[in-house]
């Protein structure tokens, strides 16, 4: 194979790896294509819940096929046993000939032991093809694997002054409503959707994917140090339905925690300085829950916290053509910055139109 056929069959992994985004936690979302003679025999992604692998699933359809032929796979094939065989065996007993593989797993279960197992079976192996591509896309594994938390997309929709709501707080809807249909779109490639307590009270959101025939709901979490929300609203009747987390600090009413979890809500403790909650904490938690990607909607003082703390890796922005003045609500709060170098810095991904509205994705510099 060229390295412009390695590059194209690498693509088609990483494209296919993405369809698990928000499906696979804690497992990587990751893409197999097996290819001879030029031609594609087999493909496959991580399935729902993390089983099968894509290579499992490719090589079921690759069939006899796979002898010979060369596999390409969006991350090292896994090399640790647990309800199925290492993929690197499985690739080896398939008879498979060449592996072209992006990056190397940094779960220390595999950390390059997947590679040895091929080479030292006698299989081809090249890495490092496409990379960086590969890299954006597992980015959740990848942070929950080297920094113990997942990653942090922030959403924001403002007016373009910076205004998320009137004066009176009025918010509906200052975006349009395709930017609010790739909202959902967003959510359902996340493993959970996150906002704070405020945002909770305030607007009663329900925060899963509708209209988009979406089955497997993203993880709802709910940051609320004292758990004061109100245990009628939306969040509380579909609890049973969709996954509600709320993460409290230790001074939460124990008759607020006996509610919730009669409600049917998972409850997270996390620590405290007394007037928040820790963001490094919370994200410390969810991490240990095993969620690799997080899409954070807000409210501002949340937003403002983990932007102050580091922990914002994308920022989803979109920006409609209305301004709502100095006396409508900002989008964040205050982040007390001693000087301007010690703003946040993020670098401009993408820009495009959504609707009569603009999309901008910054990721972190």
């Amino acid at each position: 194979m060229s390295t412009q056929d390695d590059r194209r069959f690498m693509a088609l992994s990483i494209a296919l790896g993405a369809r698990g985004l928000g499906r696979v936690w804690p497992n990587p979302a990751v893409g197999c294509v097996i290819v001879k003679d030029g031609r594609v025999v087999g493909r496959g992604w991580t399935q729902d819940g993390g089983r099968p692998h894509a290579e499992t699933v490719a090589l079921a359809q690759a069939g006899a096929q796979a002898r010979g032929a060369t596999a390409y796979v969006s991350l090292e094939p896994c090399a640790h046993h647990g309800r199925t065989p290492p993929c690197a065996v499985s690739l080896v007993n398939a008879g498979v000939a060449r592996v072209v593989s992006a990056i190397t797993d940094p779960d220390p279960r595999v950390a390059g032991r997947g590679h040895e197992i091929l080479r030292g079976a006698g299989v081809s192996v090249t890495t490092g093809v496409m990379a960086e591509a590969a890299a954006a896309a597992q980015s959740g594994f990848l942070t929950r694997i080297q920094h113990g938390r997942p990653m942090v997309t922030l959403k924001l929709a403002t007016s373009f002054d910076g205004r998320i709501a009137t004066a009176t707080g009025e918010s509906k809807w200052i975006t349009g409503p395709e930017a609010r249909r790739m909202v959902h779109a967003m959510r359902a490639t996340h493993d959970a959707v996150m906002v704070g307590g405020g945002t909770a009270r305030a607007d009663d959101p329900a925060l899963t994917v509708r209209d988009l025939g979406i089955a497997r709901q993203p993880v709802r979490v709910v940051c609320a140090r004292d758990l004061d929300l109100p245990t009628w609203g939306t969040l509380a009747r579909s609890a049973e339905h969709a996954s509600l987390w709320l993460v409290h600090g230790p001074s939460a009413p124990h008759s607020a925690r006996s509610a919730w979890t009669d409600i049917g809500a998972r409850l997270i403790e996390v620590p405290d300085d007394q007037t928040a909650l820790s963001p490094e904490a919370i994200l410390a938690a969810l991490g240990a829950e095993g969620l690799t990607r997080v899409f954070c909607e807000g409210g501002g003082q949340f937003a403002a916290a983990l932007l102050r703390a580091g922990l914002v890796d994308e920022i989803r922005h979109f920006t409609a053509g209305l301004a709502l003045g100095s006396d409508g609500r900002p989008a964040l709060g205050a982040l007390a910055l001693p000087a301007l170098a010690e703003a946040p810095r993020f670098m401009l991904r993408d820009l495009r139109s959504i609707g009569p509205d603009t999309l901008a994705h910054w990721v972190r510099a």
